[in-house]
């Protein structure tokens, strides 16, 4: 049932643009390490090329993806259909962050509505697209997206802020340093 590519075809990236939310995956080289799975939303995805992807991260409890690339380059993204037809599309690739101020982020972060929170941006170079039936995932209904990240962090402050990325985002569960842990 699976299927392979080398690239994303147009199809599969008009799947993309149509979801809503989407899943990444990393995970440390240590195999007794954590591997991260989070969802994401805010439409904070983008195509840049059939083999070039981004997407916009905000400030969270955690930074795992940020450590796991910076160690290792692994990463994935999983896109499920909830409505319409069923489809399971993952890309696969290698990923770095992009911080502020580094010398992509000026044309990179123009591509996105930036957030206060906004901490990074993570891009990966994608070297194999799968598409799979999705035949056990179930309808759900799109209803909006939460405001609870903006309220979170209006009521941080820039400077809130970056006192809890300095407590919070630097370093993984497993000890490994992020790209902000190099600012």
């Amino acid at each position: 049932m699976g299927k392979f590519f080398t690239n994303m075809l147009d199809h599969h990236k008009a799947f993309i643009e149509k979801q809503k939310m989407f899943f990444v995956a990393s995970a440390p080289l240590n195999p007794g390490g954590h591997v991260n799975l989070s969802p994401k939303g805010m439409d904070s995805f983008r195509i840049f090329s059939a083999n070039k992807v981004a997407y916009m991260d905000i400030t969270g409890s955690g930074n795992e993806t940020s450590a796991h690339i910076l160690e290792n380059g692994r990463i994935t993204f999983m896109f499920c259909a909830f409505d319409g037809p069923p489809l399971i599309l993952r890309l696969y690739g290698k990923g770095y962050a992009v911080l502020p101020g580094d010398a992509d982020w000026p044309e990179l972060s123009s591509h996105f509505t930036l957030m206060m929170s906004t901490r990074q941006i993570i891009v990966a170079d994608i070297d194999m697209v799968q598409t799979s039936c999705g035949f056990g995932v179930p309808y759900y209904e799109y209803l909006g997206e939460r405001d609870q990240a903006y309220k979170w962090a209006a009521n941080k402050g820039l400077d809130g802020l970056e006192t809890y990325k300095a407590e919070k985002n630097l370093v993984s569960l497993d000890g490994l340093p992020t790209a902000l842990a190099k600012v």
